[in-house]
């Protein structure tokens, strides 16, 4: 394996456990699980994206789990469930009023942890890193769609 590909996966395993350490204050306060938070910011940061399907495909959590999830969030009065108006199979979800300030805070780690990464890297790498990062992204999306560079 080339040392870039284990480098690659070393960071992903780092900068989970470094990412889920600083939501242990929320945590602990909330009763809440790590997933659940998952759920809470997938939906506040992807608006466009509001059932759980969304959730499930998106995130890579079981479908069960985010059913669990979105059933004790519903529970606790952080979200809640429209049905769709053209198709009532569908059921959207939404952060409530009573959600927000805990959304809030935690969208206020989840920038922290991205900001602490990003620590020491000036302006220009900043700005070459994201190009990059938009590059790859793009990449990804070809080939999860079946098309091939070569």
């Amino acid at each position: 394996m080339d040392p870039i590909h284990a480098q690659w996966i070393q960071f992903y395993h780092q900068f989970g456990k470094f990412y889920t350490k600083q939501f242990a204050p929320i945590l602990a306060e909330t009763g809440l699980s790590m997933r659940e938070i998952h759920v809470l910011l997938f939906l506040a940061n992807n608006p466009e994206f509001d059932t759980a399907r969304d959730v499930s495909l998106y995130r890579r959590i079981s479908k069960s789990q985010v059913s669990e999830a979105v059933e004790l969030l519903v529970g606790r009065g952080l979200l809640c469930r429209t049905s769709d108006a053209a198709d009532r199979r569908v059921t959207h979800l939404a952060i409530t009023a009573e959600g927000l300030p805990l959304v809030n805070r935690a969208q206020e780690v989840q920038s922290d942890c991205v900001q602490q990464m990003l620590d020491g890297l000036t302006l220009e790498e900043n700005e070459q890193l994201r190009a990059v990062l938009k590059k790859l992204f793009a990449n990804g999306k070809r080939l999860a769609e079946g098309e091939s560079s070569k």
